[in-house]
């Protein structure tokens, strides 16, 4: 069974679609390696002027799947991939997005969210630190904000997403919202959109390139801690952690 819907195409737009509800699209390994594949196909596309990425279900991603993750540095060439990508990748959130969720999301260009959706960055309290995500998202997410959802792993909804900088559009519709947004990008030339994607996305592809090697290798220390062994188990078997107090 595949993670992810066979792609659509509507006037220059191919939608991808996370359909993966046994784990609520969790970053499987083979979630990670579809979605690459599945962007790689879109780059050597000229009839794709831009990607749309979006969920079935009521979660959009929820992380990291625990018991079939994906290798970090998969992940983290994914989310590169996404950024690098000479075509504008638009994010459709309609459900729940949760801790390397928000990696991928980052990640968009642009991306928009309904009143149901929900986030909040929860590596903390399993014993981990939002490590290989920061890449994408400390660049873009208010500073303020991002020290308090990485230290809390409070949850936060689509209107405080859009405040902080995580996503472009918090809209009571999320199709009419991005609307406009899709039709401007198939006014736009592949050229221009490729170049003006190429100013907006240096800080963050320096970002990986400074710091991918070192924020694995932080990543891979804390997955295999005793600390994240105990919140990983925990959080498998619905209780809490033996630290809460």
């Amino acid at each position: 069974m595949t993670a992810l819907a066979d792609p659509t195409h509507d006037r220059g737009i191919t939608t991808l679609t996370l359909d993966s509800p046994a784990n609520r699209n969790a970053l499987s390994a083979a979630l990670v390696g579809e979605l690459t594949a599945a962007l790689d196909t879109c780059a050597a596309d000229d009839a794709v002027r831009a990607v749309a990425l979006t969920h079935t279900g009521n979660t959009f991603c929820a992380g990291a799947d625990l018991t079939a993750p994906p290798d970090p540095a998969a992940f983290v060439a994914l989310m590169r991939r996404i950024v690098a990508l000479p075509k504008p990748v638009v994010a459709r959130v309609t459900g729940h997005v949760r801790a390397g969720g928000l990696g991928l999301l980052g990640a968009c260009d642009i991306s928009a969210a309904g009143p149901d959706a929900s986030f909040a960055l929860t590596e903390s309290r399993l014993g981990l630190a939002p490590a290989v995500i920061s890449m994408p998202l400390l660049p873009r997410v208010d500073p303020r904000a991002a020290a308090r959802y990485y230290l809390t792993g409070e949850r936060f909804d689509a209107t405080e997403a859009a405040r902080i900088g995580l996503i472009t559009l918090a809209t009571e519709e999320v199709d009419k919202g991005l609307a406009p947004v899709l039709d401007g990008l198939r006014k736009a030339s592949p050229q221009g959109l490729a170049a003006s994607k190429e100013l907006v996305t240096a800080t963050v592809l320096s970002n990986f390139d400074q710091h991918a090697e070192d924020l694995i290798a932080r990543s891979a220390a804390l997955f295999a801690s005793a600390e994240a062994r105990e919140g990983m188990t925990a959080f498998l078997e619905r209780r809490d952690p033996e630290w809460v107090l």
